[in-house]
């Protein structure tokens, strides 16, 4: 795993003056949506400032010397800095979507039902593709999750289906290959054995597997041990992606969009990554560049907002996107699924 250094807490920056902090929205706002750098004159004609470029000017160079602001070039304007960004979101956080889009994303999150772990895979999907970044949606694992319901369905050629439905409402399905053939009726007999031995279980549990070498007690047994294998998986803390063909789209540099789509595929550096933001933030948080302490995520940002049962942990959704990406729609975005889904998840419980 590439270096990662310790997470840098984001600290707002002190207060500007009123005009210095209206030149600023400005800057960051335009370059949001142009990624150019941006000009006095721009920011005269966009902030309704009663002051001259020559003002403005001199206040973008003085927020420049602060290190709010930077200058790539000698002629060219100016772009936003990690601190210039950080102060956008901790004073201009005035999180919104258009109506349009919000009714639309909250509307599909109500309506979605069936098993838990489809509906994160399509509330992913939904919002990358309202807000053109890759998401994701981290579970975090139950403290012990307990087998409700078991079914054994016969494929024919030896193979079995075992469907397992937990107490969180995840469905666990495992195919078992048998080295030996069954009829309906052992099928039938091996379901029953089954729905005694594991509903009520949990991971925690001893199970007493029969010994007796029937065609019956053979197939119970495959299919414990696959079962039990299969649900220790699923209680570890899942990863749900969406979006990543997004990503060419987002990110200005191959390199970054590399180091982007690498990330995506690593679940255990998207949990590693989900947990340390949120342990240094209360809520929605968002956590630009070098604040979170991954390196080769340098050039992005990330918004995470957690989601609880009960007011305990049960997740957390999010969204990638460079430095300049569109910080109030991606937060207000992540806020209506978090909620949503903090919904969804406690009527399933």
């Amino acid at each position: 795993m590439p270096k990662k250094p310790s997470p840098r807490t984001p600290t707002s920056p002190d207060t500007l003056a009123p005009r210095q902090s209206a030149i600023l929205e400005a800057v960051v706002t335009e370059h949001i949506d142009t990624a150019h750098p941006v000009g006095s004159q721009s920011v005269h004609d966009s902030a309704n400032l009663n002051v001259s470029s020559a003002t403005i000017r001199s206040d973008m160079a003085t927020l420049e010397r602060e290190g709010y602001l930077l200058q790539p070039h000698t002629s060219s304007g100016r772009v936003p800095t990690e601190k210039g960004y950080r102060y956008f979101v901790d004073h201009f956080r005035r999180g919104k979507l258009a109506p349009a889009k919000e009714s639309e994303l909250g509307e599909f999150v109500s309506s979605l039902q069936g098993e838990l772990t489809a509906m994160y895979e399509q509330v992913t999907a939904k919002l990358a593709d309202v807000t053109k970044y890759p998401a994701f949606f981290v579970r975090t694992a139950p403290d012990v999750a307990v087998i409700k319901d078991v079914n054994l369905v016969d494929f024919s050629d030896r193979r079995l289906l075992v469907v397992v439905t937990l107490s969180t409402m995840e469905v666990v399905k495992s195919v078992v290959n048998l080295d030996f053939s069954v009829t309906p009726d052992d099928v039938q007999a091996a379901k029953s054995q089954l729905a005694s031995l594991l509903v009520g279980v949990s991971l925690d549990d001893r199970v007493e597997v029969p010994s007796r070498e029937t065609t019956v007690s053979r197939t119970v047994r495959q299919c414990v041990e696959v079962v039990l294998n299969s649900v220790a998986v699923q209680e570890g803390d899942q990863v749900f992606v969406g979006g990543t063909a997004k990503v060419a789209d987002q990110f200005d540099t191959l390199d970054t969009a590399r180091s982007v789509l690498d990330v995506l595929e690593r679940n255990l550096v998207i949990v590693s990554l989900i947990t340390d933001i949120l342990s240094r933030h209360d809520g929605l948080a968002v956590a630009i560049g070098s604040e979170h302490g991954y390196t080769p995520l340098a050039n992005c940002a990330v918004v995470v907002a957690p989601v609880t049962v009960d007011g305990a942990p049960a997740g957390a959704v999010g969204l990638l996107g460079p430095t300049r990406m569109k910080y109030p729609e991606a937060m207000a975005a992540a806020t209506i699924v978090s909620q949503q889904l903090s919904e969804k998840i406690g009527d399933h419980e």
